[in-house]
């Protein structure tokens, strides 16, 4: 598996929810996971890629508290903010991977490419702010708005990353081929 298909792949286990007795099956600690290890399979020269390790693994520590219902009942019950604030990870590792991969992609002669990450990287600022505005400034009715943002620039995101996959401004190139199975 290409690198960023694995961090795509990590990516819909963490948007993607089936729950069953209030846990969700696909867990998000798993994505993450996948996350993690798609990002370390990136090149070394990666710019900022020990920050997106790092946030990987803060948001599937995140991921791995808030996976118990009544951890997650308390966020919300206790301020709808402190559930916002648990996802701030997962939010700053997705933008900065937009921001990071949009200047591979200018680098490597991508402008389309590096245009639409620089437009999702944008867009998971202003998703991040977003309730800032609803729960700080008082406007509650763009709630579920910010909700479906978040999850409409996090598909988006994903969708991208499978695109881009094999393109060779990801650095897939420069990994050894893989060795055929012996008969």
């Amino acid at each position: 598996m290409k690198p960023l298909q694995s961090v795509a792949m990590g990516l819909v286990i963490v948007v993607l929810s089936a729950r069953f007795g209030g846990y969700d099956a696909l867990p998000d600690p798993v994505g993450w996971l996948l996350t993690f290890l798609g990002v370390r399979a990136l090149p070394d020269d990666l710019p900022h890629r020990t920050n997106l390790l790092g946030l990987a693994a803060l948001a599937g520590v995140v991921a791995t508290i808030v996976w118990f219902p009544a951890v997650t009942g308390d966020l919300y019950d206790a301020d709808a903010s402190l559930a916002w604030a648990a996802n701030l990870p997962q939010l700053v590792f997705s933008g900065l991977l937009c921001h990071v991969l949009a200047a591979r992609a200018a680098e490597g002669g991508d402008a389309k490419a590096a245009r639409w990450l620089g437009l999702l990287r944008s867009a998971f600022v202003v998703v991040a702010v977003l309730p800032v505005l609803v729960f700080g400034g008082g406007l509650e009715s763009f709630e579920l708005t910010s909700y479906l943002a978040a999850t409409l620039v996090a598909l988006m995101l994903i969708w991208r990353l499978f695109a881009y996959a094999s393109r060779p401004w990801t650095g897939v190139l420069n990994h050894p081929p893989e060795q055929p199975v012996a008969p």
